[in-house]
């Protein structure tokens, strides 16, 4: 701001706000500014010019346009919250979709890699938009009725947070809000098994599903297991629309892991949608992340979930990069449980 109470012309005023003058008469014509005019009718910018146009130009510098700011400057405090709340909606869409381009991006890398080249059905593919799937619902405890919504869901969903960070009960409402979804829980090993294999008895075409699929993930390097069965058969059964899987990489080590996210990865485009609670960097490895893929992380400090890029420094990403960890690290806490403590 210039303090010394002097008048500038348009060439300094423009000098020390570091713009042209065809700015300053941009935002005049847009009623952004109303310099005083000499007695000859000539342009100078006071003191209070000056304080407006370092305002103007801040809010450039977030990315506001000059309609936008022209409703900032006119608005009432009530007001601002809206105007700015409704850019940084619009910044965190522009970041989802930066981190899809990347995303998509390097699988285009990935398969070049692979075959030295790539076809035009190849590339059409990476423009296609994937089927939106909508889902609201008030957050239940430990948040306090924060609306969530999620718009977009991809063909694997990722739920991350740290321990008590209430990712289960995120996951748990999704199951219930989303249409013909079912949650799978931590007993499955156990609980499911039994089912799996009643299921299995009862059909043969899921049978056969389980094991052409089991046979797969072996030959890739995954050891054959209880745990890997019933996951496999939850998987292959077709009785539900949605999966909800707590905690997919239970008892499964790390080369099990990597066999079954490569699986899942390649499964046909229009596959149901999966959501996944993980703190595996074996299975979220965010290097690799995929066009088709989504992660939801749930703050430590119960703030609303939220949607985060896989894209070092988009909001969000430091923080689930903490949460994640090798399957030998994630051992060491398996069965460890943030419960809600009891009322008194």
């Amino acid at each position: 701001m210039d303090s010394s109470g002097q008048f500038l012309s348009p060439s300094a005023a423009a000098e020390r706000l570091g713009v042209s003058t065809k700015a300053l008469r941009l935002y005049e014509r847009r009623e952004l500014m109303a310099p005083a005019r000499t007695g000859a009718g000539w342009r100078v910018y006071g003191p209070d010019d000056m304080a407006r146009a370092e305002v103007i130009l801040g809010l450039r510098q977030l990315g506001l346009g000059l309609t936008q700011i022209a409703r900032f400057l006119a608005a009432d405090a009530t007001d601002l919250d809206e105007v700015l709340a409704g850019h940084q909606a619009a910044l965190e869409d522009r970041i989802r979709q930066f981190g899809s381009a990347i995303a998509r991006t390097r699988q285009l890398r990935s398969r070049l890699a692979r075959r030295r080249r790539t076809d035009i059905p190849d590339l059409s593919r990476l423009s296609l938009p994937t089927a939106e799937i909508t889902v609201a619902f008030d957050l239940p405890w430990p948040w306090g009725g924060e609306r969530f919504e999620l718009r977009d869901i991809r063909a694997l969903n990722f739920i991350v947070g740290p321990l008590g960070s209430g990712k289960t009960r995120l996951a748990e409402q999704l199951a219930k809000a989303l249409p013909d979804a079912a949650f799978v829980g931590l007993k499955r090993a156990a609980d499911d098994a039994v089912a799996a294999q009643a299921r299995m008895s009862a059909d043969h075409s899921l049978r056969s599903r389980v094991a052409q699929t089991m046979d797969r993930l072996v030959k890739e390097g995954a050891a054959a297991s209880s745990a890997l069965t019933a996951l496999v058969a939850v998987l292959e059964c077709q009785e539900t629309a949605i999966l909800v899987i707590d905690m997919i990489e239970q008892r499964l080590d790390q080369t099990t892991q990597v066999a079954l996210i490569a699986h899942l990865r390649r499964r046909q485009p229009g596959s149901r949608p999966l959501f996944m609670l993980t703190r595996s960097s074996a299975i979220l490895d965010l290097a690799i992340a995929g066009p088709d893929e989504a992660i939801i992380f749930c703050p430590a400090n119960h703030s609303p979930p939220i949607r985060v890029a896989p894209c070092p420094g988009s909001p969000g990403y430091e923080a689930v990069a903490t949460c994640l960890a090798s399957p030998e690290v994630r051992a060491r806490t398996e069965g460890v449980i943030a419960r809600r403590p009891e009322a008194v």
